[in-house]
């Protein structure tokens, strides 16, 4: 049988000299909710339940990274190239454009096939041949399925997010939480403490509508805007309105907005299908 492990990656073998500066998302109000987008050689977490828009946050940023020249590498666990290009193109974002000239990477990646130390070996493959400012992994839900105890997956992330961070690599891990609305837990194993940077998505509901928000609860390397933003997806990508104030039960896992309806986003865009 297969070993499951693989080689340990030895973060400490790995150093570059690197400057610290953020990495925009390319909307201002994200940037501006992170305090100026997110740091180089720094961990984000997105998480949150299915449909809240984690993928194509993530995507956002890789798309952003593209055009200032800068190359990422997106692993996708649970959703196939296929399908992750033609949602984006349905969204109007130019993944396979930016795919094509190389300064974005997919991989589609089966735990079934490949443990977490062959990941990592992979990974810092495409560090050393691409010169990669960006990793996103999507999920960390697909990653957990291929590890059989917790205290290895620890280990794992641990390594992988020192050695990116060491090379001055920017990493957005992907965590997709149980169940649509209601009060949601982390999958089993709580990795937020691993993260630098911790951004929260859920529903909300108002005057009958459900919608989605988005907030910044951690943030190690700064400050941070402490407020919630609502977040939709339409053609050509992200777009948050202002500081949403009036919340109730927004820890509960399904906010439920209760202000003046003059701070939410105008209603005539038509739905766009989210992640």
């Amino acid at each position: 049988m297969r070993a499951r492990f693989g080689p340990a990656l030895k973060f400490a073998e790995h150093h570059e000299a690197f400057t610290t500066e953020p990495l925009s998302s390319g909307v201002e109000e994200v940037d501006a909710l992170l305090g100026g987008g997110i740091d180089r050689g720094t961990s984000t977490l997105l998480t949150g339940p299915a449909g809240t828009g984690k993928s194509t946050l993530a995507l956002q940023f890789a798309l952003a990274a593209a055009a200032a020249g800068k190359r990422s590498a997106v692993y996708l666990f649970e959703e196939s190239m296929q399908t992750y290009q033609a949602r984006s193109a349905g969204l109007g974002m130019p993944l396979e454009d930016r795919v094509r000239d190389g300064s974005i990477r997919l991989r589609q990646v089966d735990p079934a096939e490949l443990s977490p130390g062959e990941l990592a070996h992979l990974l810092r493959r495409d560090v050393a041949e691409s010169g990669l400012d960006l990793f996103v992994l999507d999920t960390l839900n697909g990653f957990l399925n291929s590890m059989p105890e917790e205290r290895f997956l620890t280990l794992h992330l641990h390594e992988m997010l020192t050695f990116l961070g060491q090379v001055g690599v920017s990493s957005i891990l992907i965590e997709a939480q149980h169940g649509l609305v209601g009060s949601q837990n982390l999958h089993q194993l709580d990795v937020s403490y691993l993260a630098d940077t911790v951004l929260l998505l859920r529903h909300f509901e108002t005057r009958g509508a459900v919608r989605q928000a988005i907030s910044v609860v951690k943030k190690r390397t700064g400050t941070h805007e402490r407020t919630i933003r609502e977040l939709r997806l339409e053609k050509g990508g992200i777009r948050l309105g202002p500081p949403l104030s009036g919340f109730q039960g927004v820890l509960s896992g399904m906010p439920v907005h209760v202000g003046p309806s003059s701070t939410l986003l105008a209603d005539e865009d038509a739905a766009q299908p989210r992640r």
